[in-house]
């Protein structure tokens, strides 16, 4: 018998998915279509109101798999990096109020006007050296997200799971993590090699899916697609995951505005038809 996890019984929709929902609108469809978690937004959970948010999900029996986002640490200048951490230590607080462990992180692009790759990076280092601890204290792991390359200049320095385990190491595992999206890391070369060290290491956070589509849209960021309407090999990535020991949630993630104009209850019809003819382990 096989015994590694099939991640049946592990679907959440990441509320960007659904992104015309209210949180309690997403609360309410996840529990009527039977979606056991969610992971949330801070600027949907900032509408509701924390705690409010948090009762909802509560009552609704929903696990939060993870709050997004933390990050953007690249600011430029003394005030701007010192409001980057507040609002990251608020954000750690956030997530531990909601019941979720995870705190999604995206680093954060080139500062404005500066081509200075290598120090940004170093100053990432430097911020996630100081959140840790605080993260520690309130029981959270900062899970940093590395973004495809073409991201890089505006929304990640990050880029490859090597580098984001790169700066998780330093510190504990239960501190620090990485996330496995599959748009952002399904292309690299070296990706079986990096999830089998996340794995060892016990750094997997997160996994979130989603497929690449091409032809990509003006906007590439809004180039998501459903799990099997792109060229992510999603049975082969799920083996890597599921070899490497991660059993947690597994996130639908998609940013795209066909499927944001989309009924909320047709995209989680779609999800969990997806789930089980693409994801789940046969």
């Amino acid at each position: 018998m096989n015994s590694l996890p099939t991640y049946e019984d592990r679907l959440s929709l990441n509320q960007i998915s659904t992104k015309g929902w209210s949180l309690p609108e997403a609360v309410r469809g996840c529990a009527e279509a039977g979606v056991p978690a969610i992971g949330l937004w801070r600027d949907k959970v900032a509408e509701t109101g924390l705690a409010r948010s948090a009762k909802l999900c509560r009552d609704a029996g929903l696990a939060v798999s993870s709050l997004c986002r933390g990050g953007f640490l690249t600011a430029a200048g003394p005030a701007a990096r010192r409001a980057a951490l507040a609002d990251n230590l608020q954000a750690i607080e956030e997530a531990a109020e909601l019941g979720t462990d995870t705190l999604v992180l995206v680093v954060g692009g080139l500062p404005e006007g500066s081509r200075d790759l290598v120090g940004a990076r170093a100053q990432v280092a430097d911020l996630i050296g100081e959140l840790a601890p605080h993260a520690g204290d309130f029981g959270v792991r900062l899970a940093i997200e590395p973004l495809h390359p073409m991201f890089c200049a505006d929304r990640a320095v990050v880029s490859t799971l090597g580098q984001a385990l790169d700066l998780a190491e330093p510190h504990p595992a239960d501190r620090v993590g990485v996330v496995v999206d599959s748009y952002h890391v399904w292309w690299d070369p070296e990706l079986a090699a990096q999830i089998a060290r996340a794995g060892a290491g016990g750094r997997i956070a997160a996994y979130q899916v989603c497929d690449w589509t091409l032809p990509l849209p003006a906007d590439p960021l809004l180039g998501r697609g459903h799990v099997g309407d792109g060229h992510i090999d999603f049975g082969r990535l799920t083996d890597l995951v599921a070899g490497a020991g991660y059993d947690g949630w597994v996130e639908v993630e998609i940013f795209n505005q066909r499927v944001w104009d989309a009924p909320g209850r047709e995209t989680l019809e779609t999800m969990k038809s997806r789930h089980l003819a693409h994801v789940v382990r046969r």
